[in-house]
């Protein structure tokens, strides 16, 4: 079985620039605080790491 991450927006991605934008958008985050859970794979962690600054990882 793979490993599960929950990945929470915790700061906004107004004012960021058009590549963060869609990265959070296509990891599937709607608004502020809302999470989704991902497998943990180097495609979601490369995501992860281009807006590392605006998510809270956790593992599941």
């Amino acid at each position: 079985m793979s490993k599960k991450l929950k990945i929470t927006q915790v700061r906004s991605a107004i004012g960021r620039l058009k590549n963060q934008k869609a990265t959070v958008r296509a990891l599937g985050i709607r608004k502020l605080n809302h999470s989704v859970i991902h497998d943990d794979s180097p495609t979601i962690r490369g995501m992860i790491d281009t807006v590392k600054h605006l998510v809270k990882v956790e593992e599941v």
